[in-house]
């Protein structure tokens, strides 16, 4: 049977989890609905959701139709729990819209309505409690028309002359198709519904299970399957806990899911160890996932919301994120550092909550959406920790932008550590968040130098230096770096990197940014006069007015800090006739930036964690150098002159530097080499051809494996959709070669960025298989080993890294770029070959058959 998903959505209130109800009762999956104010529904099943009456954590429900089988998403309705709504917009194929016939298009139906068109969401509305509605169907539209979109149709009616040329006018195509006396076929509707251009409105009443079979029947109908790809992806959208078990919830896009798969995340793979397909609370088992199949699995340690897996992307960045800032406060005898990773638990479920430690205030500082949800974060908090937190009145989550461009420079040099990095920082459009490119050339910086960099510029919330607070807009180029063949380690480039921003900062013309709303505002005409008046006064910004009957809309944007509280106060003086409603615009220039600078006080210099100033060595010991000094001291020549523009350096990397020439400048740099690079014996002079025959010395091939991989066309391809495979396919290649050319083989894969990762060292059959540690780089282990082994035995490393390469030289051993040894891989390949037929021809018994089959 086709699958497919679909989410229901609604503003609070408005009757989406009633209408949930009757439809699980309709097709089956019920014997009787619930009823929220009972507190007994199907989807709403955690004990704070039935105190409330809400929904605060999506859950999911599965019922079948007469083609198709569909997985129902139950989402919140209320606005400060919309960032568990946008994360389950991810993995549907379209939305049911519930609009309350009492109340119409409310304030976050319009958020709801602006996620649908981000992600491009195909919508069916259903205009629920029509039992309670003054206002007719025909109103209603009217409202739908002006509030939603002017796409919307009734389609409680289709075979009507009205139904069809309304549906007509959305589609030029499709008008010349009405116009030439055509008929219009469900394959048209289809079409308009998923393109979104129409968007179907049906009524009833949830309560009262009117209207909601027709509703299914026509979901049915009009519904158009999508097509799934035979390749492995999925998406994940949730992260949840059943008691001690994690379970990432996902939908699986492509292939099949099956128990004890396996899964790459970040470089590391993890199995599936269960699947759980869910209706409510309850769930069962299964042994694989099909496309479309939404599941909770087990066994993953290392998803996130947002992952994607196989061909998806990853996706992190909501639309929706949280303008106020909390200070959650614990007890006097819970310790902060043992309760924090309690917090990150939490945080891996609500990644909207973004839990940090304030070294400058002291402090656990949260981002929540509102008041409700810091009520429901305590109450699950006691739940289940049993800790009875608080969490302080809300201030608003400032953030801070650049409006020139700088060049921000990071030294690293306490005693053999070296570091230095440069980096080109540009102000971006508002609400473009933080971009991170290279254009440092990796013949003066090798690329997993540039990857790490990048990496740390990733890792880390970086700070604005006028009030502490997060930076944004901003494009961030590597432009130049330096490391030190012994003594750059991974955490050095971190230092300088981390310390490169700050220097940037400190130097650029910081801008403090402030969250706003988009607001409408409907007061009647006599109040007018004291509606523009307030919004001035809280630096507001609007459009001309617009009449609606006997009342006056106005729509403008203003700072988030002004509004907040307005709505009851517009209420007040209108005498109820009166309606505020926003939904967040993002962030824009603070209106009152010196008071707020002012009153936080924060000291970007006083800030340790986040110090602007670089280390450098002189004499044998590190000091201390301010920001403002820094050009002064640095190594590398400026990469942002003054007057000129920024131009990225051009990559020489397929550039390639002779033996003799590339010697020279090791000699320069280090003096001469201790040990005489590999020579032909037709190389030798007379002198050495005639000196005895020195005592054969094991032959070793050190081998840089992912560097290999990404070289090699096969394993590339390979890579790109199963690293482990490509891996092990590399190991099996390297047993055959060194079967054949008795050649001990070294495979060093670099697992520098895997967390917690302690190393691992075994054999693969006949050869010597190495995964680095954390924070230790491939280029690092192989430099060490080549300086052990390479005074007593022959040692040949396989790399086209610039780093390695040089290194190798350094110690007197021979290098082979990947590509060489490709090609010394497949002419052994081939002697194999040719040695396998020549054994098998000289094989008696192999000529006795071939005899027989000749006589025969």
């Amino acid at each position: 049977m086709k699958k497919a998903v679909i989410g229901i959505l609604a503003h609070v209130d408005a009757g989406k989890t009633t209408l949930a109800e009757s439809v699980l009762l309709d097709t089956g999956v019920l014997r009787s609905a619930g009823r929220v104010d009972s507190g007994n529904t199907a989807l709403d099943t955690h004990s704070l959701e039935k105190e409330r009456g809400i929904t605060i954590f999506s859950s999911q429900a599965v019922f079948r139709t007469v083609n198709r089988e569909f997985t129902l998403l139950d989402t919140p309705g209320h606005v400060d729990f919309s960032c568990e709504t946008e994360r389950t917009l991810r993995v549907i194929d379209a939305a049911v819209l519930v609009i309350s016939g009492t109340d119409g298009v409310q304030a976050h139906t319009k958020t709801i309505g602006n996620l649908l068109e981000l992600y491009r969401i195909p919508v069916f509305i259903f205009v629920t409690k029509m039992d309670y509605s003054r206002k007719t169907e025909d109103e209603l539209i009217q409202e739908l028309c002006r509030d939603f979109s002017p796409d919307c149709v009734n389609f409680s009616d289709t075979d009507s002359d009205s139904f069809r040329e309304k549906v007509a006018m959305c589609s030029e195509s499709l008008l010349e198709k009405y116009l030439g006396g055509e008929d219009i076929t469900r394959e048209d509707l289809s079409r308009l519904i998923f393109s979104r251009k129409v968007f179907p409105v049906f009524f009833g009443s949830g309560l009262k299970n009117t209207g909601v079979e027709e509703f299914v029947n026509a979901l049915d109908y009009y519904f158009e399957d999508k097509m799934y790809p035979d390749v492995f992806g999925a998406r994940a959208f949730k992260i949840s806990h059943d008691k001690e078990t994690r379970l990432t919830h996902l939908k699986v896009t492509g292939g099949t899911l099956k128990v004890r798969d396996s899964v790459t995340i970040d470089g590391k793979t993890e199995k599936i160890s269960r699947i759980r397909i869910y209706t409510g609370a309850k769930y069962e088992t299964v042994d694989e996932a099909i496309p479309g199949t939404v599941c909770a699995v087990e066994g993953l340690s290392l998803s996130s919301s947002g992952q994607g897996f196989g061909f998806e992307d990853s996706f992190y960045s909501p639309y929706l994120e949280p303008v106020m800032k909390f200070r959650l406060g614990l007890p006097d005898d819970c310790d902060v550092k043992e309760f924090m990773p309690k917090l990150r638990e939490l945080e891996e479920e609500e990644p909207g909550l973004n839990v940090t430690w304030n070294d400058f205030l002291k402090q656990i500082q949260i981002g929540l959406m509102g008041d409700i949800q810091a009520e429901i974060l305590k109450a699950i908090i006691k739940d289940r920790y049993g800790v009875d937190v608080t969490i302080d009145e809300g201030k608003i989550q400032y953030k801070e932008t650049i409006a020139n461009t700088v060049e921000g420079v990071g030294h690293y040099e306490p005693l053999r550590h070296y570091a230095e990095v440069h980096l080109i920082m540009e102000p971006l459009p508002r609400g473009s968040g933080l971009v991170f490119r290279t254009q440092c050339s990796e013949d003066s910086l090798s690329r997993n130098w540039q990857r790490l960099i990048l990496a740390h510029l990733n890792e880390k919330q970086h700070l604005g230096v006028l009030t502490g607070s997060p930076v944004t807009d901003m494009k961030i180029t590597l432009a130049a770096g330096r490391a030190h063949l012994k003594h750059t380690e991974g955490g050095d480039f971190r230092q300088s990197t981390y310390r490169a921003v700050r220097q940037g900062l400190m130097q650029a013309e910081s801008v403090l940014l402030e969250p706003y709303y988009a607001f409408t505002l409907l007061v009647p005409f006599e109040q007018l006069g004291r509606a523009i008046n307030d919004i001035r006064m809280r630096s507001g910004t609007f459009n001309s007015p617009e009449e609606q009957g006997e009342m006056a809309l106005i729509k403008g944007t203003a700072p988030v800090a002004t509004m907040n509280g307005y709505a009851s106060e517009v209420a007040s003086y209108t005498s109820g006739r009166g309606r505020f409603g926003c939904i967040p615009a993002g962030y824009d220039k603070c209106h009152n930036s010196e008071e707020v600078i002012a009153s936080i006080n924060y000291n970007p210099e006083g800030d340790l964690e986040n110090s602007p100033d670089s280390v450098f060595c002189a004499h044998g010991a590190g000091f201390a150098v301010k920001w403002d000094k820094v050009p002064e001291y640095m190594h590398l020549e400026s990469c942002l002159k003054k007057g000129k523009d920024f131009t990225p350096s051009v990559n020489h990397r397929n550039l390639r530097i002779d033996d003799k020439e590339l010697e020279a400048i090791m000699e320069r740099e280090f003096g001469p080499v201790k040990y005489e690079l590999y020579r032909p014996t037709s190389y030798k002079n007379n002198e050495t051809a005639n000196e005895p025959e020195p005592v054969p010395r094991k032959s070793w091939i050190i081998v840089d494996g992912y560097n290999v991989i990404f070289a090699w066309q096969d394993l590339k391809e390979l890579a790109q959709t199963d690293l482990s495979a490509a891996r092990q396919k590399l190991m099996e290649i390297l047993c055959n070669y060194s079967a054949f050319t008795k050649e001990n083989v070294v495979l060093v894969f670099d697992a520098y960025m895997v967390s917690g990762n302690q190393g691992e060292r075994f054999d693969f059959h006949n050869i010597h298989v190495v995964y680095t540690k954390e924070r230790e780089s491939g280029d690092v282990y192989i430099e060490k080993l080549v300086k052990e082994i390479g005074k007593n035995d022959k040692v040949r490393v396989v790399s086209s890294d610039g780093l390695i390469q040089l290194s190798a030289v350094r110690y007197g051993v021979l290098r082979l770029s990947s590509r060489e040894f490709e090609e010394e891989v497949d002419s052994v390949h081939e002697k194999i070959s040719e040695f396998l037929k020549e054994l098998k021809s000289n094989n008696p018994v192999t000529k006795l058959g071939e005899q027989a089959e000749i006589n025969a």
